[in-house]
């Protein structure tokens, strides 16, 4: 099978539904955001210290979950495709709080803001964080432009589950930072 087929010569791809649009609609950025941040959490399994390996199952249901909202992103509201995408719910939000959770137990309490540094596995968790901020905009901006204000109903959990992930990576490089012993860098202003 070739990778290549030759249909986005013309600056259009396709939606997991099946419809042509243009590369830079709002769909496909935020597909786009969506693809980049589960690259790069896919980075993070690799760097994590061995003592975070419990971790690993946890970032491949993320990762899982990340397919499931770019497949939810990529199809049109109107679309019978959506019978066949697994859904985000309440419960994937509660396993990321969870996961929170059981990792702060272990942290130093939090007083005041926190320079990105440290263990190279803490430095890629929070990139990861900041595009999944990132990804979360567009998504919020992809409700905004189909006219409700507010996250249609196929976008809800995955806009909950994408604010929720920002704040599980951020507490995933304090806990990076932690057992490798890397000083968290206090900003000073």
């Amino acid at each position: 099978m070739k990778i290549y087929s030759g249909t986005g010569d013309q600056g259009k791809t396709s939606l997991f539904s099946g419809e042509r649009v243009a590369k830079n609609h709002p769909y496909i950025e935020a597909g786009g955001d969506v693809d980049e941040l589960n690259s790069i959490i896919g980075g993070i399994k690799v760097l994590l210290p061995s003592a975070c390996g419990h971790i690993i199952s946890e970032i491949h249901q993320i990762q899982s979950n990340l397919m499931t909202i770019g497949a939810y992103i990529a199809t049109s509201r109107n679309s019978t495709a959506f019978e066949n995408i697994p859904e985000i719910s309440n419960t994937d939000v509660i396993n990321l709080e969870t996961s929170i959770d059981a990792m702060q137990i272990n942290l130093p309490k939090l007083t005041e803001f926190i320079i990105p540094s440290g263990h190279i596995s803490a430095v890629m968790a929070n990139v990861a964080r900041t595009v999944c901020r990132r990804a979360e905009r567009h998504v919020v901006g992809l409700s905004l432009q189909v006219g409700v204000g507010e996250a249609p109903k196929h976008l809800r959990y995955q806009l909950i589950y994408l604010n929720r992930l920002s704040d599980y990576l951020f507490v995933l490089a304090r806990y990076c930072n932690h057992m490798t012993g890397f000083p968290e860098d206090l900003w000073k202003s």
